[in-house]
């Protein structure tokens, strides 16, 4: 009979939220359900909030997709976070990704967006410091 309260193999890590100064850096690693992604939205406004930070970039470069509920998901996000005093950046969106994107009509509002993090930090106007 399998053990119940054994941990099982370690799970791998679906976000990080790491800071950098004022800012978050939140790099997505693998795809997320619409419930993970819900949870990751809560947890990034939240630091917002407690780490005070002023610019926050989501990396999505590890993404083959970004559906129409990752694609609002992610504008809500970027929108709460401005009402929070945060600026929003998202970068590494895919070839592919953006190609289906533009596509199937999908847009990220006034979302700003970069092709790396380095350009994400330029944007929020931390590179060269």
């Amino acid at each position: 009979m399998p053990n119940i309260n054994s941990a099982g193999p370690p799970q791998p890590l679906l976000v990080s939220i790491l800071r950098q100064g004022s800012y978050l850096i939140a790099s997505i690693h693998t795809a997320l359900d619409d419930s993970q992604l819900l949870r990751f939205q809560r947890d990034l406004i939240d630091r917002v909030g407690r780490d005070r930070a002023t610019g926050i970039i989501i990396d999505v470069a590890a993404l083959d997709v970004l559906d129409s509920f990752a694609t609002h998901t992610l504008g809500i996000l970027a929108r709460t976070a401005s009402l929070r005093g945060a600026q929003t950046v998202i970068v590494g969106i895919n070839p592919e990704v953006a190609f289906a994107m533009v596509q199937l009509g999908l847009e990220l509002g006034n979302v700003s967006t970069a092709l790396d993090l380095e350009e994400g930090l330029a944007l929020l106007g931390l590179a060269g410091k």
